[in-house]
């Protein structure tokens, strides 16, 4: 039996600048994190990305025919304040506003984000979300953005700061590239929550109309038994990933068991508790209380059970699956149970969690008004065929049925009472992956990179089929 959508629910893609413009020296952009960061790595180059700089309005023909109502883009801060603040870009500035015309012309309504992994180069050397500087100039930019695109009604504060916080300097994947530093981690998601809420509540008083939200990476963490250490062990896991955002930033405060369990962290490991006044958390709690939404981005769960030995992580980037090791001293390790599907970068497939961790924003925090799936998806490593020609459709059956299952999952939440409005499949095109580069491949449309080449999928048409009729079938 099919199950359907609501009429008024929202069909979307995702991208973000760094990984879709490409042209990352071209208009006085200004440089990034990520730029000394991957030329030091030599595996793999931001450019040419899909070359959206150029190619925006081809991609949202293209995003129109199949579906597409709502997109989610980034705004490069570095193409409008090359140096982070300062001197400003008019030809950055000009892009955005292109961009968000041709999204008008398509019928296609962007959400932006102004955050979006890329900090510019300057305010990164200068301690990133460690900085003072980086916040006050992060919240001079978002005010010049909400001046300067009145055309834009849908905004987004930061995109998975939680992602950031740990990739930077608990498992060493994102530059700084430091390892077991969870007193930076905390003190960054702590700053994070901060500036986002200075950002919302200076929307609100710019009384502009629009709306505006953040965006999370939420895993459902499950014990990995019934065992009381197990269960400890996921306690720990969720306060660490998911528990100190969601306290911020939707109900705007941390609640006794959060702070108790990041404490416990930091004490295992010999690091003292992130610092927070009591004038930060007013500032925090007025931002919840006028938040529009809040965006999750879901694509796998974990499973925890109880680990005592040293720290050690291992990033799968290459798509040899089976590589994957995460275990975390003070928190516990991840164990999948063997009945759990997963992709070639260790990613369950595991549907019960999308459905969980919406219920879970329904039932824990009321404040929120609204919340949207703002990615979700599955990398695949595909290959265009030798024969391919102008008619070539990408099939991509797996894709498709990882879909149907996430949907399936988001009506039923709907179903139990979530106000989920609307969905951003990830990606709309093939992308650049930050440690990933060409190889998993996301997109509703394939891009040959090397010719830049836009290829249909058979997913666009289900997907299609899907904006139209709202009805998911089995």
């Amino acid at each position: 039996m099919s199950k359907t959508l609501p009429k008024d629910f929202l069909m979307g893609g995702a991208s973000a600048a760094y990984q879709v413009e490409g042209a990352t020296k071209e208009d006085g952009k200004g440089r990034v994190l990520w730029d000394d960061f991957l030329e030091k790595q030599g595996r793999f180059s931001p450019d040419p990305a899909a070359d959206f700089y150029h190619r925006y309005d081809e991609d949202l023909t293209l995003a129109q025919e199949y579906g597409v109502q709502v997109i989610r883009v980034s705004i490069a801060w570095s193409r409008i304040f090359p140096d982070g603040a300062g001197k400003i870009e008019p030809r950055g500035v000009a892009y955005y506003h292109k961009l968000f015309a041709s999204c008008e012309k398509h019928n296609i309504v962007p959400y932006v984000t102004l955050h979006h992994f890329d900090t510019p180069e300057r305010l990164h050397e200068a301690g990133d979300w460690l900085s003072q500087e980086m916040l006050d100039d992060f919240l001079a930019y978002a005010k010049y953005c909400f001046k300067e695109f009145p055309e834009v009604t849908h905004w987004i504060t930061i995109n998975e700061p939680t992602s950031m916080a740990i990739q930077q300097y608990t498992s060493g994947t994102f530059p700084p590239a430091e390892k077991g530093r969870f007193d930076k981690t905390f003190q960054a998601e702590h700053n994070q929550i901060l500036v986002h809420a200075r950002i919302v509540n200076a929307y609100k008083d710019m009384n502009l109309g629009g709306e505006i939200g953040i965006v999370h990476a939420l895993q459902t963490v499950y014990p990995y038994s019934d065992s009381k250490e197990d269960k400890h062990a996921a306690a720990l896991q969720d306060a660490f990933e998911n528990r100190l955002y969601l306290d911020g930033t939707l109900a705007g405060k941390y609640h006794q068991e959060t702070l108790d369990l990041v404490k416990e962290i930091l004490d295992a490991n010999d690091q003292p508790m992130f610092k927070y006044s009591d004038s930060e958390m007013k500032e925090i709690s007025a931002a919840a209380h006028k938040l529009d939404f809040v965006g999750v981005n879901n694509y796998f769960s974990k499973w925890l059970r109880a680990y005592d030995g040293a720290s050690e992580t291992v990033h799968n980037g290459t798509g040899a699956k089976g590589t994957s090791v995460s275990r975390i001293h003070g928190i516990g390790e991840e164990k999948k149970p063997d009945d759990v599907e997963t992709t070639d970068w260790d990613w369950p497939i595991y549907p019960k969690g999308m459905h969980d961790i919406l219920m879970r924003i329904h039932d824990e925090y009321p404040l929120v008004p609204a919340t949207y799936v703002t990615e979700n998806g599955i990398g695949l490593k595909e290959e265009l065929p030798e024969n391919a020609t102008d008619e070539t459709i990408i099939d991509d059956p797996k894709r498709i049925d990882y879909l149907k299952k996430y949907f399936g999952a988001i009506a039923d939440a709907i179903s139990d009472g979530a106000n989920v409005k609307g969905y951003f499949i990830w990606s709309l095109q093939d992308q650049f992956s930050w440690t990933n580069g060409y190889s998993k491949r996301y997109g509703l449309f394939f891009v040959d990179f090397p010719t830049q080449k836009r290829y249909v999928k058979k997913s666009a048409f289900w997907f299609k089929k899907l904006s139209e009729t709202h009805e998911i079938e089995d």
